[in-house]
């Protein structure tokens, strides 16, 4: 069953509150990122595993971001499917509002080779990167992890932070690109067409992530975002800084441009797919458009960090929803891109209207213009944050 528009979507949570105070709080946490003490390696910290002897798991999630019975908001099908699958009981608890709010919630017990009582916990691709630079993740067994190993999507393997495949799997994914309504401007097609069409000025938003917007500017420039030069990235901030200069971008967004865009206040900006997904589902007007020169591919990822001590149960939790039927069950409820090959086909047998949407279920001509945003070291990531910031006015 389809749902409904959400206004407080999973990824306006993550990015809805970014302005000067969320930069600072993040500058905080980072300049103790490379404190040697904070650092952990996996022959210092070491986990017990105590799956054998205690079924159960802890799970940390966004909020909005689980399939619910839409007669029972305290039945989560999926879910409780899993608990009758494997008797392992799960303590699910929504408690990711924000990466950088999240990562002050555990640093202290990560840093110190401590438990945060979490066995698995969905955070985006660049907190996840941290977290594996810092050493504060354990190493999935891949034996243990057979559908992942079978049916995660080719674009999502062998990302620039975790090469191997052993750290982070993906939740659910997404693209940034363009969208517009077509009810007061024609197609746009570029982003340089965003930046400049004069029949656009100030009825355009950008979004406040820097990877999503900055990955849009890289690529329409012709650099690769999974792979670009501090020069590079330079070139992409003063074509931004030029459009703001004009007036041509009004504001920078979380995903509250959305009603904004469905009302016809703004005419088309840079966003998520889910976000659109969901418009479109009240007016058929609201598109969404991989630009020509490509879209950028972020994912929330499944992480298990240090003395978890049910990593196995985790791994069957994580082994579990790369079964197609179940990623089909989960990705008719939250409408962002699924991760799983094989779920389309079982898509069909819950709303083919879906399983026909490219927002959720891409082609591999839309994949192949998408890239994953590059993996930045801490001086890469406070430099090209603070640059970004400095530009939006945040």
């Amino acid at each position: 069953m389809r749902s409904a528009f959400r206004p407080l979507t999973r990824r306006g949570l993550l990015t809805g509150t970014l302005g000067s105070a969320a930069l600072l709080a993040a500058g905080g946490t980072l300049a103790g990122c490379g404190t040697k003490g904070a650092q952990q390696t996996e022959a210092g910290c070491v986990s017990e595993d105590l799956s054998g002897t205690e079924k159960k798991l802890a799970f940390s999630n966004w909020p909005q971001y689980m399939d619910v019975d839409e007669d029972n908001n305290a039945k989560r099908p999926s879910l409780d499917g899993f608990v009758s699958k494997t008797g392992i009981q799960v303590t699910y608890t929504e408690d990711v509002n924000d990466n950088n709010e999240f990562f002050g919630k555990v640093q202290n017990q990560l840093a110190a080779c401590q438990s945060t009582g979490r066995d698995v916990m969905v955070l985006t691709d660049w907190m996840a990167a941290r977290m594996i630079r810092l050493g504060w993740l354990q190493k999935l067994d891949k034996a243990k992890l057979p559908n992942v190993e079978a049916n995660l999507l080719p674009s999502l393997r062998n990302r620039p932070f975790d090469v191997d495949n052993h750290l982070a799997v993906p939740w659910q994914s997404g693209l940034a690109g363009l969208a517009y309504n077509g009810r007061v401007t024609s197609e746009i097609r570029t982003v340089d067409e965003l930046l400049t069409r004069p029949d656009l000025k100030g009825k355009v938003t950008a979004l406040t992530e820097m990877r999503d917007t900055m990955g849009l500017l890289l690529m329409s420039n012709g650099h690769n975002p999974s792979d670009f030069t501090a020069n590079q990235f330079d070139d992409a901030l003063n074509k931004l800084k030029k459009a703001v200069s004009s007036g041509q971008i009004r504001r920078f967004t979380g995903n509250d441009y959305a009603p904004d865009l469905a009302k016809g206040d703004i005419a088309a900006c840079i966003g998520w797919s889910g976000d659109i997904v969901q418009l479109g589902f009240d007016d058929e007007q609201i598109k969404f458009v991989v630009p020509e020169s490509g879209a950028t591919l972020w994912s929330d990822n499944m992480l298990v960090p240090n003395r978890a001590t049910h990593k196995a149960n985790a791994e069957e939790l994580i082994n579990y929803y790369y079964d197609p039927a179940v990623a089909a069950q989960l990705a008719a409820y939250v409408n962002y891109i699924c991760p799983v090959q094989g779920a389309q086909a079982e898509m069909e047998k819950i709303d083919p209207e879906l399983a026909a949407n490219p927002l959720i279920f891409p082609d591999e001509a839309m994949l192949s213009k998408a890239r994953v945003f590059m993996a930045l070291d801490e001086k890469q990531e406070r430099e090209y944050e603070t640059k970004f910031q400095q530009v939006i006015g945040a």
